[in-house]
Parts: structure tokens; sequence; C-alpha cells
């Protein structure tokens, strides 16, 4: 019966956020039918679109599962976007100094751990504030997200680090493209850009679902999560534990990094995470520790992404339509558990 509400107060939430959304459409001078249809055509309506939209969930996926795990032993990553960021550059670093010749069924693994391990790294920093300062995660995961844009930037400026070889005047601010091996292989659909990230992603939010509820180390979690204090008195280490569950939600974020870089055109370029990090969070924060609804989510907002481009080619509707159509959906969920919440408390 929880889950039947929940979808039923989701499905509802996307219905009027999507009505809201025609309406800004309208005052843009964008009828009904011209909107639904760009709309539409956008988020499924080739094969390129849906497969740049399951290369986007993949990632949000990958952010929103590292959240909800960090979630469950009391703790809040803000920090996807830096996550992202660390991984990126060290998927890159690896990618890129790799022999050409390397396979794929070496060079793939290979970038994509470095970006796993990166990721977590990254976010151990505020872990570890965390266990011996008693500093928030919240705001330090927050201020590694510029960090990590800044290092971004630094890292495809930088000749001696990983900007490609200046030829002329010309040459963009980015990396070199990692070597053909560590490209993420198609999905083999025809005039399609799905990469087997999806795959990847689907396996590790299943992982982190089965980790979650049926093992021991998820009850340690949850425990630490519900009652310190509770989880104290059973043996649970407090903080080794918070470090653990931070430091594997930063490396599951940096594996979306990795999976970034590796997709095409395969280079570290500024702005390559596109405020993923961000999204990711959001789509934690709707599957309310839900696996399954945690893919439903990353699904719809990464669709709604790609059809907002589409908007606003074909019909003149700005983009961020969409923006205002993602944030509207993520406040009248809010606000109805905040609501549901309220009238528990006073029964």
């Amino acid at each position: 019966m929880r889950s039947t509400r929940r979808a039923l107060v989701a499905g509802g939430a996307v219905l009027v956020a999507l009505l809201a959304g025609l309406a800004l459409a309208a005052l843009a001078g964008a009828g009904p039918a011209t909107t639904i249809g760009a709309l539409a055509e956008g988020m499924a309506g080739t094969p390129y679109a849906i497969g740049k939209s399951l290369n986007t969930a993949a990632v949000l996926m990958l952010v929103g599962a590292g959240f909800s795990l960090a979630h469950r032993a009391g703790l809040v990553n803000v920090g996807g976007e830096g996550q992202l960021c660390a991984g990126g550059i060290a998927a890159t670093a690896v990618g890129t100094t790799l022999p050409a010749a390397t396979p794929a069924l070496v060079a793939v693994p290979l970038t994509l751990l470095a970006a796993f391990t990166a990721g977590g790294l990254w976010a151990a920093i505020a872990a570890v504030l965390l266990v011996r300062r008693g500093t928030s995660e919240i705001i330090t995961t927050l201020l590694l997200n510029f960090v990590g844009l800044a290092l971004v930037t630094l890292m495809v400026h930088e000749p001696t680090l990983l900007r490609q070889p200046v030829t002329s005047s010309e040459t963009l601010p980015q990396s070199a493209p990692l070597v053909d091996g560590a490209h993420l292989p198609l999905l083999g659909v025809e005039r399609s850009p799905a990469t087997v990230a999806i795959l990847l992603a689907l396996i590790a939010t299943a992982v982190i679902g089965v980790v979650s509820r049926h093992t021991p180390a998820g009850l340690r979690l949850r425990a630490l999560g519900q009652s310190p204090a509770a989880a104290a008195r059973l043996g649970v280490r407090a903080g080794p534990t918070r470090v653990v569950a931070l430091s594997t939600a930063g490396a599951f974020a940096g594996l979306g990094g990795g999976l970034l870089v590796s997709t095409a055109p395969a280079l570290l370029a500024e702005g390559f995470t596109s405020g993923f990090g961000f999204a990711g969070l959001v789509v934690g924060l709707l599957a309310g520790g839900s696996m399954l609804a945690l893919t439903a989510a990353a699904l719809l907002l990464a669709f709604l992404t790609s059809g907002g481009i589409n908007l606003q080619l074909v019909a003149g509707v700005p983009s961020t339509t969409v923006a205002i159509i993602q944030s509207l959906i993520i406040l009248l969920i809010a606000a109805t558990a905040t609501w549901a919440a309220g009238k528990k408390a006073t029964r």
C-alpha cells in the first residue's frame, strides 16, 4: 500500500507539473499540441534521443544510488558534482596515458576503476572531517563541489596537466581523447549513442539495493541512520561506518564521472558534468530509498532533459521550462510528504 501511494503521489505530481509546463509554454507562444509534440519527439522520437537519455539516466542513477546509500547511515551527500569531477579527471588521466593498442577488456575496467577510486577518495575528505572534527558533511561536500569544478578547469587549461597539445590559437581547452580501447562499448542499437553505461548503472543500483536491505552491512547502516545511540549499543562503530558509507557514495558518483568522459566524444572538458551531480541528488531524494523508484526518477529526469532541448529548438520555448517542471515535481512530492507526516503526527 505504501508503494502504491508513493507511486500515485509521484504520478499526480508529474501530471500537475506538466500542466504547469503547458501553461508556461502557452505564455511563450506555443500551443499545447506543438509543445507536447516537441517534448515527446525530444524525449523518445528518435533512437538518438532515447540513447542520449539512457546515457544521462545512467549517471543520475549512480549519483542518486550513492546518495541513498549514505542517507541510510544518516548522512547527506550533496557533493555529487565534485565527485563526478574527481572521477572524470582520474578516468581521463588513465584513459589518455594507456598505450593506444590497449584492448577494451583492459582499458575500460582500468579507466572506470580509477574513476570509482577517485570519487571515493574525494568523498572521504568530508567523511574524515566529519568523524575527526565533527564538521558537517553537508557543508564540506557542498564546498568540495566548487573545488572539483575548479580542478577540471585547471586540468584542461594547463598544458602540463591534461590539456591536449596546443597546435594553434583555435585549440580548445580540453583533454586529448581517451584511447580507443577506453571508450564505452555501444549497446548496438542502430543510430543510437546508448552505451553499456545504463547496464552498469542498473547492476550498481541492484547491488546497492541488495546490500542495503539484505546484508548485515545494510543493517548496520540503517541502525546508525535511525539511532546512533542504539547502534552503538549493538556494537556498530559509528566513525568507520560513516567513513565507509560516504566514501562508497562518492565512489559511485565518481564512477558516473568516468562514464561521462568514456562516452563520445570521450574527453574531459569544462562543464562535462552538466549539473548531473545536483540532478542526481534530486533523484536520490525522490526515490526515498527505493532502488526501483530511483531508476524511474532517473529515467524521468533524463528524458525530460532531452525533451527540453528539443522543445527549445522546435517550439521556441525556453529550455528552462523543463527545469521549472522538474522543480515543481520535487516541490509537490516534498509538500505531500510533509503534509502526510504532519497529519500522522496529529493522530
